[in-house]
């Protein structure tokens, strides 16, 4: 059986869902998992924002507004009558219990309810329009069988044993849907995989069925071996290895949550990342299997800091790394990049939340330079350092200011840290050196 994830996008309008249904429908018994439809949950985390500020008259008005939406949805979407009344039923329930939650106390939990409904809305809705065109489906609610433990991961063993007896009650199908994205923590109430996280959902139940096959259909034609936003001419890349996938997600390339491939790898179960309005399109094949060696994509992330730790006590102070890493580790706060001199450390963080007591503690033994709005380019490919052309990407030098290399710490990787108004000139370079220069 296959896992078929589709996004917000692929589910955004009437005319969508009308592909989603054209391309699952072929007699071949899977599952389905959703995004909610696009521009939800960007609304429902306003609306989560309003009602946090104490703004209960202005979070209803958005919650009515966003419902009316909805209601015109199902008016389109379904000429059944009968499941046209059903499924407003359940949409005016929904938003209700939305327009309730304002006059609760503001908490985490409320939040995470908020931002559940979005996925619950289109299951439900996208599940009454195939049983409308005749086509078989059943729900499998993600509240039923997916849960994280208390450090906000996935719990494997558990999610498996709640699918497979969620998977034998279930009215039996050809085609099961569920949300992405949605699920339950370790106290059973509502949390999610955080944005992006309707591919992590797919392959975490492709890895408990042990699927065929992963699908992301998503609305670009694979990943890209640039970013298509800044660099003209890209394409997507036919063949990725889950390591290559992985950096490159991580990095920056916005059509994979970066957790996507954990789940699967080490089964070998394949991941294929599709285009909802170009079906026919080969698109990206992630696997296990290793392709050409060299650079194939490169990707960027923004919203980077880096931090330079300097202090004459580092010299030959076998403890000086281990202090400054439990800082980041009692705040709770990861590091991209990092690299050492006999009297320095510079690295990066993307999560600023803890950033000013951060700094006090290691202003305690150290100096400190701060550089905010940077970003890092990252070159992702197979045995990228050791290849005959991985010369050609260090032509960039000449023409940006590199504020760090991490060089070596990967096979598979090359990363450099520069400012973000550099970025999009950058990456352009780079896609000329690289690519342009080596087809020649």
């Amino acid at each position: 059986m296959k896992v078929l994830k589709f996004g917000g996008t692929s589910v955004g309008s009437v005319e969508n869902m009308a592909h989603v249904k054209d391309i699952i429908n072929d007699g071949v018994p899977k599952i389905v998992v959703l995004s909610a439809m696009s521009g939800t949950t960007n609304t429902l985390v306003s609306i989560a924002q309003t009602i946090a500020s104490g703004k209960t008259a202005a979070a209803i008005d958005r919650i009515n507004e966003l419902e009316g939406h909805y209601l015109k949805t199902v008016d389109a979407l379904l000429h059944n009558s009968v499941l046209n009344d059903q499924t407003k039923i359940y949409v005016q329930e929904r938003f209700k219990g939305l327009k309730d939650l304002c006059t609760q106390m503001y908490s985490k939990d409320v939040e995470n309810t908020i931002l559940a409904q979005g996925e619950l809305l289109s299951t439900y809705m996208f599940n009454n329009y195939l049983n409308q065109e005749g086509i078989s489906s059943t729900l499998l609610p993600a509240l039923d069988f997916m849960r994280i433990d208390t450090a906000n991961e996935p719990d494997l063993p558990v999610i498996k044993s709640a699918f497979e007896n969620e998977f034998k009650n279930v009215e039996p199908a050809t085609i099961y849907i569920t949300q992405g994205f949605i699920c339950l923590n370790h106290e059973n109430k509502i949390s999610n995989l955080q944005r992006g996280g309707s591919d992590y959902t797919a392959t975490i139940i492709g890895a408990v069925i042990q699927a065929e096959e992963v699908q992301i259909w998503t609305d670009i034609d694979g990943m890209h071996n640039n970013d298509p936003r800044c660099v003209e001419g890209t394409h997507p890349i036919a063949n990725l290895s889950f390591d290559e996938a992985a950096e490159l997600a991580y990095f920056g390339a916005k059509i994979l949550h970066p957790q996507t491939v954990l789940p699967v790898r080490a089964d070998a179960i394949p991941v294929r990342l599709k285009n909802t309005m170009d079906p026919s399109a080969y698109g990206t094949l992630i696997s296990d299997t290793t392709s050409e060696n060299g650079v194939k994509a490169i990707a960027a992330k923004d919203g980077i800091t880096a931090i330079k730790i300097k202090s004459g006590r580092m010299l030959q102070a076998h403890g000086f790394l281990k202090r400054v890493f439990e800082i980041f580790e009692v705040y709770e706060t990861s590091i991209d990049m990092i690299t050492t001199s006999e009297v320095a450390v510079s690295l990066t963080i993307d999560d600023t939340k803890n950033l000013d007591k951060i700094l006090a503690e290691l202003e305690k033994f150290a100096t400190i330079e701060v550089d905010q709005n940077q970003s890092i380019v990252c070159l992702v490919g197979h045995a990228i350092v050791n290849h005959n052309e991985t010369y050609r990407l260090f032509q960039i030098l000449r023409d940006v200011k590199i504020r760090m290399i991490s060089y070596g710490g990967s096979n598979n990787n090359i990363s450099l840290l520069i400012n973000t108004t550099d970025k999009v000139g950058t990456l352009q370079k780079l896609n000329d050196y690289v690519f342009a220069l080596a087809a020649v």
